[in-house]
């Protein structure tokens, strides 16, 4: 579904930037501008540094004059403000609304949207209302009862992480495959080249052992060491018995 990212009156540079990151990470590339401060905004140092390599995402960006001219090719508008409006559209959690749109939209009857929009007021003074009055609903991020403020990208961040999850989300990248353990033999070789050097460096006393040996063998037992960690712990085992044996001479 074609979504949109449409920034109105932005008055920090570096926000453009930081929002055009955000929206590259969730997998979106439509941003619009609205009338910012900044007629040169996309070129700015600020923002191409804060934009940290989702040069793509500014070079395909768009500033218009006007708010209409930020919708053309979509059909359902979000607002993201934090207080509602009266006489405005339903304040709706960000993923709660994603999940009844997409439903709605899933109908065998229903009406597919043209595409999604989601419109972020000025640092300044947030979002107007008559923008707010032509949404179809108003996205409030749930944060903090004492400390509600968001900066602009950092919103921008969390409402595309939301509408990517809806929209089924990315796979985790492939795990490393897992190393086997050591077989018993060798764990049994470590623990014996161990014991030697516990009784070279006089922490363990031959003589009455306890059961010293039996716990190490019951924790590397529950390790499931591999065998390059066996190859270093046998080569800790090496130094300590060097060590031992120079400081006798």
């Amino acid at each position: 579904m074609r979504t949109r990212f449409i920034l109105i009156q932005t008055s920090h540079a570096g926000n453009v930037g930081g929002a055009a990151r955000a929206m590259k990470v969730m997998g979106f590339d439509d941003l619009v501008l609205v009338a910012p401060r900044w007629a040169n905004v996309l070129r700015r140092e600020e923002t191409i540094q804060r934009a940290s390599g989702a040069n793509d995402v500014l070079a395909n960006a768009r500033i218009v004059e006007t708010l209409d001219e930020a919708l053309e090719g979509v059909s359902h508008l979000c607002a993201t403000a934090m207080t509602p409006r009266d006489f405005g559209p339903p304040t709706r959690a960000p993923r709660e609304h994603f999940a009844q749109f997409l439903a709605e939209a899933a109908a065998p009857d229903a009406v597919q949207p043209e595409g999604i929009a989601f419109l972020f007021g000025s640092e300044r003074f947030g979002m107007r209302n008559e923008d707010v009055y032509r949404c179809h609903a108003c996205l409030s991020i749930p944060t903090s009862e004492g400390f509600g403020s968001l900066n602009l990208a950092a919103a921008v961040q969390l409402i595309a992480y939301d509408w990517r999850q809806a929209l089924g989300g990315f796979a985790l990248p492939p795990t490393l495959p897992e190393r086997p353990a050591a077989d018993a033999a060798s764990v049994a070789g470590m623990l014996g080249h161990l014991e030697q050097a516990l009784v070279a460096v006089d922490f363990l006393d031959p003589a009455a052992p306890k059961k010293l040996m039996p716990r190490l063998n019951a924790l590397f037992n529950r390790a499931q060491p591999t065998p390059e960690e066996i190859h270093i712990l046998r080569g800790v085992a090496k130094a300590m018995l060097q060590t031992a044996e120079r400081a006798k001479r």
